[in-house]
């Protein structure tokens, strides 16, 4: 299943009716769940460059819909960024999760955005979910 969620419309970063949210759409291709998003003035940070909270909750959301997209509900556990370069403002990312490893209801989970054009990596996190239930996804 890749359906966007009814119960996760207003998601800021996935909703499709949150009036001031990114409304990215992912999707998942067996152990990946891959997006885009393309920053814009409203998520400047400084100098033009896109906040990187803004680059944090699309990482976090791609991970989480790694899972939520399959039927499965859960909660980020911990969460680690390491910023790689400076995302322009007007920048296209391409955004890709993969599993990295599952443990009973524990899920741990990679991600990155890249520069669409160039392929410049500006950002990678892994977090690690605690699942509502340890059946299969």
């Amino acid at each position: 299943m890749s359906e966007p969620r009814s119960d996760a419309t207003h998601c800021f970063v996935c909703g499709t009716h949150n009036p001031i949210g990114l409304k990215l759409a992912f999707k998942v291709e067996g152990e990946h769940c891959r997006g885009e998003f393309t920053s814009c003035e409203d998520h400047v940070g400084f100098d033009g460059v896109t906040h990187g909270g803004i680059v944090f909750s699309v990482l976090d959301d791609a991970m989480a819909n790694w899972f939520f997209l399959q039927g499965a509900r859960g909660y980020t556990a911990k969460a680690e960024i390491r910023y790689r370069a400076p995302m322009p403002v007007g920048a296209t990312a391409r955004i890709e999760c993969t599993v990295v490893k599952r443990k009973g209801r524990l899920l741990q989970l990679e991600a990155s955005a890249a520069d669409k054009t160039s392929g410049t990596v500006f950002a990678e996190s892994s977090a690690s979910f605690m699942l509502e239930e340890a059946g299969p996804l």
